[in-house]
């Protein structure tokens, strides 16, 4: 391998047991979502770097006034900044839960750092408050210079861990005539017939049906009428053998390669410079005809990252390689 190449190969393998997984960790109930919320505040106690213009001191002495305080003259200052604020609430929140809250200068503040958040009411998509934020801005830890390979840290942005407090519980049904349905996270026909097939074969009824690649819509059976939540716990508990495309993923930058090991590719014949390679009756060498063993092979030879990338990328032009091919 040349000196100075980074080659970094991570090889997922496709294993050929049985690899099942719960239906928890691939998929949710539809209605069971997160939802978005945002807000417009000020953040205060900035050492002089918060906004220069107009806006920060109106709203601030709006809100004075909102709390029957009558200045003479305006409120101007340079130690606030106007922030957009945002945070995600999880469905079945209810009220006095917290939630993270992420805060960005809107205007021309210099930095956040050892700011505090005054109480910013967070709307849905509706128009109304469902949680309301407060607290101390952490902007990171303190600026690191003893590498030229990391960036300078933003100092317009922060998060308030646990900020929020939500007051409205936003309405979350996942019952739907008598029927709740799994959303896969990755659609996938396969998958989702497989996911059917496990949840009829745990019940010992037919319960499931697959509607399309990415939802399987299940009855609720009448001894869970009045205990929905033991129904979905069982349901979440379901294995399941998932399914995909077979997909290779390439980042140039760092020659890393991701890959199903039994990603196979037919047979060809390629000339690249000093390499000459072929996969014939379905072999390289004496090995079956995968990405996994003809990387193997190429390495054992001693092609470098940008040799094997290149190879790869004109298998998958001329449609040898059986697989997606993803390039970042």
């Amino acid at each position: 391998m040349k000196k100075g190449f980074l080659f970094l190969l991570l090889i997922v393998f496709t294993i050929s047991v049985f690899s099942a997984v719960r239906l928890k960790d691939i998929a949710y109930f539809r209605g069971a979502r997160d939802n978005q919320l945002f807000g417009i505040g000020v953040v205060t106690g900035l050492n002089g770097t918060g906004d220069s213009g107009k806006v920060t001191s109106e709203l601030l002495t709006n809100m004075m006034k909102n709390l029957n305080i009558n200045l003479q003259n305006s409120f101007s200052t340079k130690n606030s900044a106007v922030v957009f604020v945002f945070a995600d609430i999880p469905a079945f929140y209810k009220e006095g839960m917290k939630l993270d809250v992420v805060v960005t200068a809107a205007g021309d503040s210099k930095s956040l750092e050892g700011g505090f958040l005054i109480q910013t009411p967070l709307y849905g998509a509706d128009g109304q408050v469902y949680a309301v934020a407060q607290g101390s801005v952490l902007t990171g830890g303190a600026e690191v210079s003893t590498t030229a390979n990391l960036q300078k840290r933003n100092k317009v942005s922060g998060v308030i861990p646990q900020g929020a407090i939500v007051e409205n519980e936003i309405p979350t049904s996942i019952v739907s005539n008598n029927t709740v349905t799994v959303l896969l996270r990755n659609p996938d026909i396969t998958t989702a017939a497989r996911t059917a097939l496990s949840i009829n074969a745990q019940f010992g009824q037919k319960l499931a049906k697959a509607v399309d690649p990415s939802a399987v819509k299940i009855k609720i059976p009448d001894v869970f009428s009045d205990d929905l939540i033991s129904f979905l716990a069982l349901i979440e508990e379901v294995e399941i053998d998932p399914d995909s495309k077979a997909k290779i993923v390439i980042n140039e930058k760092t020659g890393t390669i991701v890959f199903g090991g039994k990603v196979k590719v037919a047979d060809f014949t390629i000339n690249y410079g000093n390499f000459v390679i072929s996969v014939d009756n379905g072999k390289v060498g004496d090995n079956e005809a995968t990405i996994y063993n003809l990387v193997n092979a190429l390495k054992a030879a001693g092609a470098t990252p940008q040799d094997v990338i290149a190879i790869i990328q004109n298998l998958s032009a001329a449609g040898y390689l059986y697989a997606d091919l993803v390039v970042m």
